[in-house]
């Protein structure tokens, strides 16, 4: 049995009579396998929590004050207002700050503003203990840094005071093909490391996709038409750069100026050039366009059984090699995302964990499973395609980390930390002593006052 919570605040609810109960907040469901789940608990729905009152501060260091319950999409559109947003994005913004604070917030501006964690001057938690407390990087400073990319292990996210950056009115979005990886992987990792190059890098992987690029033509505009027609994608392994230049409307002369000068950098197959001109925001919320059309197709409220992994930089072109050429034969039921992050936009105090090296790609196969179906787009076939990559990593020794991790023991658990295992552990024996916070990952089971949390 689970019962679910809506409370309009935290801070009223933190009765015994509730802390008694394991707890799980949930924003807005995109936890993997459950884990958004408490058996014989208490959910607590946070978007719920959700104000109207999202207060900007406009000084020397811009911030906003926002619920932890509020959506990112909803920051974006009240900031824009006053000329602002926030500087490190997710690729989908209907996810709650609470749930993506919980675990990193990745995209392809993490390069060079390092994720959502690390634009983040100030929580409001609620711990296990059912303390509210206010903390940052001078004041509580071992709770605030516990509980970004905690999993939720240690308090809920009630309120966070979020970074801003002046807001572009538009974007200069570019998307061109590879067929061998280690030109693409040399050139996104020549494009992290420039200081005055694009905004945003990601990329993805098509595995024997048919008129791909005629698919571009409904948001893109080719380069050179009659070279992209000619392109054939089906049968091939391709790697998509994917690069955008933020730009006001004045400065569009120079920005594009500024983008040709980099593209003549990088070794891409010519023909497949595409490029488009929108608004930022518009460029911000793309995924939401692609939720709307599946949704109309019953497609979007299916099992998605996602696999998320960071890998090194020393090992991406042996995993790409097994991975991309042998293990995976298509993948029109979801995207495959790769794409590389500077170690040292990442502050190493968040219990984030993340590769030892300086340089590792985040690589995220995100199917769905269509229902009633068989064959490739069943899903236990893809759970057990995703078994095969993890398998491979384990036999070739290439020290994955998962991100969005899901795991079934608290072996496999320390493992994942490592080394930092003892000062997870430690942490959540500090502020939640009866492990009743999270308790779907797995990673605690549930203490009682007589029998408080073994520190294994």
């Amino acid at each position: 049995m689970m019962s679910t919570m809506r409370p309009r605040t935290l801070a009223t609810d933190t009765s015994y009579h509730l802390w008694q109960f394991s707890i799980q907040a949930r924003g807005h469901g995109h936890s993997l396998q459950g884990q958004a789940l408490a058996h014989q608990g208490v959910v607590i729905n946070m978007e719920s929590l959700r104000s109207p009152d999202i207060k900007i501060h406009k000084g020397r260091q811009p911030y906003v004050d926002v619920s932890g319950g509020e959506s990112w999409i909803n920051i974006l559109r009240e900031t824009l207002k006053y000329g602002f947003s926030p500087k490190s994005w997710t690729d989908y913004l209907h996810l709650t700050v609470g749930g993506t604070l919980s675990n990193a917030g990745i995209s392809g501006q993490a390069f060079k503003h390092g994720p959502q964690i690390n634009n983040v001057y100030q929580l409001e938690i609620v711990t296990g203990k059912g303390d509210v407390m206010t903390c940052s990087e001078k004041q509580n400073s071992e709770l605030f840094y516990s509980v970004l990319g905690g999993l939720g292990q240690f308090g809920i996210i009630t309120r966070a005071r979020i970074a801003l950056g002046p807001a572009p009115h538009m974007v200069k979005w570019i998307r061109v093909l590879y067929s061998d990886f280690s030109a693409f992987s040399r050139d996104q990792e020549h494009l992290i490391t420039k200081k005055n190059g694009f905004d945003y890098v990601e990329g993805f992987v098509t595995v024997n996709r048919t008129d791909l690029l005629n698919n571009w033509r409904s948001s893109f505009s080719p380069n050179d038409s009659i070279g992209a027609s000619q392109f054939k994608s089906e049968g091939k392994t391709l790697y998509c750069l994917e690069v955008v230049k933020y730009f006001n409307t004045e400065e569009a002369n120079s920005m594009h100026q500024e983008v040709e000068k980099l593209l003549s950098e990088l070794s891409y197959i010519p023909s497949t050039l595409f490029s488009s001109e929108v608004p930022y925001i518009e460029f911000l919320d793309r995924v939401h366009i692609a939720e709307i059309k599946l949704r109309a197709k019953g497609l979007w409220e299916v099992p998605h059984p996602w696999l998320n992994l960071l890998v090194p930089k020393s090992s991406i072109f042996e995993f790409a090699t097994e991975v991309f050429n042998n293990i995976l034969t298509s993948n029109n039921n979801g995207p495959i995302l790769i794409y590389p992050v500077n170690q040292t936009k990442w502050n190493k105090r968040t219990s984030l964990i993340t590769p030892d090296e300086d340089i590792f790609y985040l690589v995220a196969f995100l199917p769905s499973a269509v229902p009633k179906s068989s064959g490739k787009n069943d899903l236990e076939y893809l759970l057990r395609q995703n078994q095969r990559v993890l398998n491979f990593c384990t036999t070739a020794n290439i020290t994955v980390k998962q991100y969005l991790p899901h795991y079934e023991t608290q072996r496999e658990w320390r493992s994942h930390f490592g080394k930092r295992w003892e000062t997870f552990a430690n942490r959540k024996h500090a502020y939640d002593p009866l492990a009743i916070l999270a308790p779907g990952q797995r990673i605690f089971q549930k203490a009682t006052q007589l029998s408080p949390i073994q520190l294994l």
